[in-house]
């Protein structure tokens, strides 16, 4: 156990200095351990999303997201969908795909997701605003997406800027980056208009 948690937190510390290849190295290791072992999926969950991290930050995407989605289903399972751990999980997932260009399966997890983080979180918590983020800002992306999914984008970007503006602060660097998704939106919905 002792030497699980230190494994882990010299992972963590690897990676937070941006040695990922390290950090990559001993989180393998140590997962393959908890795998050995037989230890509680918590752990294996948490060391998956730890690896997903490690592995975006590398470039290496796909991986990162099969671990994204793999934890994921395994919190849905260990946890319920109404847990934060798990709506936290889905939001990861969810960015994983939108950072691969699949805007519609990002859209269609966040359509069922939200609601239930709207009901667990409220509108106000930084993670709900982040969900709502990806999921406009990959409606804006499809190119299957309608002139009212646009709008739709739009006008949530425009909501969720208030909200975290007057949460956040307008310094905040969510905020910031959410200044910039929402006038992308504003420029696709003009496009789309003439």
């Amino acid at each position: 156990q002792a030497r699980g948690m230190a494994m882990n937190m010299l992972g963590n510390g690897l990676q937070g200095a941006d040695h990922d290849k390290d950090a990559l190295s001993v989180q393998e290791a140590q997962l393959s351990t908890y795998r050995r072992v037989g230890a509680p999926e918590e752990h294996i969950l948490t060391m998956l999303t730890n690896l997903a991290n490690s592995y975006a930050n590398m470039g290496r995407l796909e991986q990162a997201l099969q671990m994204d989605r793999d934890v994921y289903r395994g919190r849905l399972e260990l946890d319920g969908e109404e847990h934060e751990k798990t709506l936290r999980a889905a939001f990861n997932y969810a960015s994983g795909l939108a950072r691969l260009e699949r805007f519609a399966e990002a859209v269609s997890l966040l359509r069922k997701t939200i609601p239930v983080a709207r009901r667990v979180l409220g509108e106000s918590r930084e993670l709900m605003l982040k969900m709502k983020k990806v999921y406009a800002s990959a409606l804006c992306h499809d190119t299957d997406a309608t002139l009212d999914d646009i709008r739709e984008a739009v006008a949530m970007l425009e909501e969720i800027a208030r909200t975290a503006r007057r949460v956040l602060g307008s310094g905040h660097p969510f905020v910031r980056s959410l200044e910039i998704s929402l006038r992308f939106a504003r420029e696709a919905l003009h496009a789309r208009e003439t």
